[in-house]
């Protein structure tokens, strides 16, 4: 299943009198991204033996969602970011009210896409299960809340509890509704959908250190405003190899709780070690 064939499907077209809004959409996706989270879900959905129908819609939604979070994060008002992986920021090539309307557009049209993927699946109750995920996790008591939290403590020193709260909405909320939905989609039962949740929040603090220490270094290229805006991070309160061994630390208690699941978590177990050690 090619992710880029998928999306670019799935965005708006650039016509009409909301030619530029869609343009800027469409140029916020596209600017290179990994697609991590969409390859969560794929490799969560086959995991449980899920058929690839079913799938589509809300890998798109997702990354949307995942879009639309970094998009708003560059405004001026939040990071201040001209930069993300060596490309203008959206805000900064199209405007500041281009910027704030293409991270709205992109949060709207994936609640439309995951919906007609709702309206056409082969399993409603499964679908409508996923969009609660994918809404839950994006909103008030996940990312968005994050994110909030986020941007009134800018600037102040976080404890490190408050600092692990902080990384499970804003950055774990999605990689596990990724691997939820996934998990939902392809029929799994109850505990596993949980278990996947919490590999997920495992996982996503992991993925978050791991971004704190690529940020310090500046390998990351993804143009990161941490230090300009005085935010704690892990390395800042630990350390660099503290911080190195919490990624492998949470890794690694991600992999062992796939291991009590009943299905094959080879591929997932594969990805999680990839991710730990990842240089970009």
């Amino acid at each position: 299943m090619d992710f880029e064939e998928i999306l670019a499907r799935d965005l708006p077209e650039p016509q009409g009198m909301q030619a530029v809004l869609a343009q800027a959409m469409r140029y916020s996706v596209f600017t290179g991204g990994k697609r991590i989270r969409p390859r969560l879900m794929q490799t969560a959905f086959a995991m449980f033996g899920g058929q690839e129908q079913e799938l589509a819609p809300f890998l798109s939604a997702m990354e949307m969602l995942h879009t639309y979070s970094l998009v708003h994060d560059d405004l001026p008002a939040l990071d201040h970011d001209t930069i993300r992986r060596g490309r203008e920021t959206t805000w900064h090539r199209y405007g500041e009210c281009m910027g704030i309307l293409a991270g709205d557009g992109l949060l709207h049209h994936a609640f439309e896409t995951a919906a007609a993927g709702v309206m056409h699946a082969a399993h409603p109750e499964r679908a409508a299960r996923a969009m609660y995920v994918l809404a839950q996790k994006s909103g008030v008591s996940g990312m968005l809340g994050g994110q909030a939290f986020d941007t009134a403590q800018s600037g102040a020193a976080l404890s490190a509890e408050e600092l692990l709260t902080l990384y499970e909405m804003k950055t774990a909320a999605l990689i596990s509704a990724s691997l939820m939905i996934g998990a939902i989609l392809a029929g799994a039962d109850d505990r596993a959908v949980s278990v996947m949740e919490q590999v997920g929040i495992r996982l996503g603090i992991a993925f978050q250190i791991r971004d704190d220490l690529l940020d310090c270094s500046d390998t990351a290229g993804a143009g990161g405003s941490d230090e300009r805006n005085c935010k704690t991070t892990y390395v800042t309160l630990f350390g660099t190899q503290a911080a190195e061994d919490a990624v492998q630390r949470y890794s690694e208690e991600a992999i062992a709780l796939l291991r009590d699941l009943p299905a094959d978590s080879t591929s997932l177990q594969k990805l999680i070690c990839a991710l730990a050690v990842r240089q970009k």
